[in-house]
């Protein structure tokens, strides 16, 4: 009986910490851009016998900051953006990395006469709205990627958002098109694939992708708090091995990204497509350029402090290092 028993602990034990860790659970919250979708594959990406992972979907960043905040959720994705705001205010917010890069387009009405990056005729529209005294109205979801892009834009060729436009606030993507269909807006910053939704509906016409700033073509960051890190640091590891991998399916099989925008947000094959076009694929965290875009932020008076050394001190290379095999230093450090 003894010689039978033994086995079985021998077995029993070897199974423990396998056990141990699949109790682990990450509940990863996202928002539903174009971009973010691919988030949505990570469950299954995952590896069951180190994390349980769950994946939520938001309406919005700012939403899924406020989960991550309030711990309904435990891993977020957000913007840079966002990651500044937070440490403004001084939130427990720690980023481990990157995802999916791009996504942002500036739209005219199609009765601004405007032609296709022309800045200086965009300028003069402005300049003629204003002598009427009409309020030239610009919007975007404040607080999110694309806000900041569009006003770092502005703020490059000349344009002051403060007084030569009048800003709107539209929380919700969705809604941009309505707004721009109702002659609510002038100009909107919008994300994808509701950017892409609008020329395909023609509710507005492109007028340019606004990389062109500080912030260039940088949009998504994964974060965390502090204390998730501190009682579950294998299953963190774990769900940014998930993203990574999904990054890598994404790069190679454009299909497969296309498919998973068309699926999480219900928007036709043709809108997918051309959002696919101008999203990029990048787990890396860019130190520099998150300080350079925390600094535009502050110029821009939409955070109050200086908060650089905190958006490098808050950044966790870490779980990068351990599921790529890379140092930090070529992980965008």
């Amino acid at each position: 009986m003894r010689q039978f028993i033994a086995p079985l602990l021998v077995a029993a034990a070897a199974l423990m910490p396998l056990a141990g860790q699949a109790q682990d659970a990450i509940k990863l919250g996202y928002a539903k851009c174009a971009h973010c979708t691919p988030l949505a594959l990570t469950p299954q990406n995952a590896d069951p016998a180190k994390v349980k992972l769950e994946a939520t979907g938001f309406n919005t960043g700012n939403d899924v900051l406020t989960a991550l905040l309030s711990k309904s959720i435990d891993v977020a994705q957000v913007t840079y953006l966002h990651y500044a705001t937070a440490l403004d205010k001084g939130f427990d917010v720690v980023a481990i990395s990157g995802q999916i890069n791009g996504g942002s387009q500036i739209l005219v009405g199609n009765d601004v006469p405007v032609a296709e990056n022309d800045w200086a005729g965009l300028k003069k529209v402005i300049a003629e709205y204003k002598a009427q005294g009409k309020p030239f109205r610009v919007a975007a979801s404040r607080g999110n990627a694309q806000d900041i892009h569009m006003r770092g834009a502005f703020a490059k060729q000349g344009i002051d958002i403060n007084k030569d436009v009048q800003f709107i606030n539209i929380p919700n993507p969705s809604d941009h098109v309505q707004a721009l269909r109702r002659g609510e807006v002038e100009l909107i910053c919008s994300v994808d694939p509701f950017a892409t939704q609008i020329r395909e509906v023609k509710a507005a016409k492109f007028f340019t992708y606004p990389y062109d700033q500080a912030a260039g073509k940088l949009t998504n960051l994964i974060v965390t708090r502090s204390d998730v890190i501190a009682s579950k640091p294998k299953a963190v590891e774990e769900t940014v091995r998930s993203i990574i991998k999904v990054n890598d399916l994404m790069t190679k099989d454009k299909g497969l990204f296309i498919d998973t925008i068309q699926k999480v947000t219900g928007l036709d094959k043709a809108i997918a497509t051309g959002a696919a076009a101008n999203l990029y694929p990048d787990y890396q965290i860019h130190r520099a350029s998150a300080v350079a875009i925390a600094q535009m932020m502050r110029d821009l008076k939409y955070i109050n402090t200086d908060v650089t050394a905190a958006v490098e001190k808050n950044i966790d290379y870490r779980f990068l290092e351990a599921a790529t095999g890379k140092p930090k230093s070529q992980l965008g450090y």
